[in-house]
């Protein structure tokens, strides 16, 4: 086998996207590395050149256009036969100009939700699901009775929210039979699908048999598993570097890493302050939420410490 050159190839990827929920992707031209396979737009950074600005050159050589609107989506990390690579993955929401392929690659415009992993290089299928989620996952707080709960939950997907994590805690079902939990939960799984949104359980598995869209592990599962359960979407709850190693090791689709900052709700947890955060964040190649005193207005700078986005309860609930 040939050995892998221990310089990392740092990349610049363009994750286009417009109005009609696609994705701009091209070919690999026959004779070069990974052939046939379709991928993100990039290329990799000239010496001393910045990410923006790489960014930027690559897209003007490979598609005559320039990016207006852009943030970082995720960076990949990952170890080719030949070559090792760092995908530095940035979502291009607006661009002057009409992309075409410049260096003679067919390009096409797809639907994310209907990318087929398998027409991409190993290094891309992180960048598939992050595009697939959104910058905000809610997970469901406090509510006194089912009707409650439906006029809460409405309310958050009438806002936009498309990510749901329906939590029935310890002290609700002590209280509660499970007739009770299971017409919750028929409630959320009706309005998600109303709304197009996706809606994962986080519960005893006694219900898992009930979660049509997908489960979240705490961090105490996910350290007792040694593979992924059969679900749709597996999220789980993360606190270290062993955690989001091991979540990422079963094929979490994505991960919640807390505390960021201090919360009333944990107030004896010690926070990791965006610095620590960004750091774990680097260290796996799945899509990480920020949770633990976060909200909508902490978006940018979750996703500038390479964040998916942010998780809360009451800033959603």
């Amino acid at each position: 086998m040939a050995e892998v050159n221990s310089e990392i190839i740092h990349v610049a990827v363009a994750a286009i996207t417009n109005s009609k929920g696609e994705v701009l992707v091209s070919q690999r031209l026959q004779g070069t590395h990974l052939e046939g396979y379709w991928e993100f737009p990039g290329g990799k950074l000239e010496q001393g050149e910045a990410i923006e600005a790489a960014l930027q050159r690559e897209l003007q050589e490979e598609l005559g256009i320039t990016a207006t609107a852009y943030s970082p989506l995720i960076k990949v990390r990952h170890c080719y036969p030949e070559k090792a690579v760092l995908l530095d993955v940035w979502r291009i929401d607006a661009f002057q100009g009409q992309p075409h392929g410049l260096e003679g690659q067919p390009v096409e415009w797809r639907n994310i939700t209907q990318l087929n992993t398998g027409d991409f290089p190993p290094a891309d299928v992180p960048i598939i699901s992050a595009l697939r989620l959104p910058d905000r996952y809610l997970i469901t707080g406090r509510f006194a009775d089912a009707g409650e709960f439906e006029h809460r939950l409405k309310r958050a997907l009438d806002k936009g929210i498309r990510l749901v994590q329906l939590r029935l805690t310890h002290a609700w079902l002590q209280q509660n039979d499970e007739a009770a939990a299971c017409a919750i939960i028929d409630i959320a799984q009706r309005l998600c699908e109303q709304h197009s949104a996706r809606l994962l359980l986080n519960s005893p598995e006694q219900y898992y048999a009930t979660a049509d869209s997908g489960i979240h592990l705490n961090s105490k599962q996910l350290m007792a598993l040694t593979d992924r359960p059969e679900t749709g979407l597996l999220s789980a709850s993360c606190h270290n570097r062993e955690q989001l190693q091991q979540a990422e090791a079963i094929g979490a689709d994505f991960v919640l890493l807390s505390p960021v900052q201090f919360t009333k709700s944990h107030p004896d947890a010690e926070p990791l302050g965006w610095r620590v955060f960004s750091e774990l964040v680097d260290t796996v190649n799945v899509p990480v939420y920020a949770l633990g005193g976060v909200s909508t207005s902490d978006i940018a700078q979750a996703r500038s410490a390479g964040a998916q986005g942010v998780a809360a309860i009451s800033a959603l609930w």
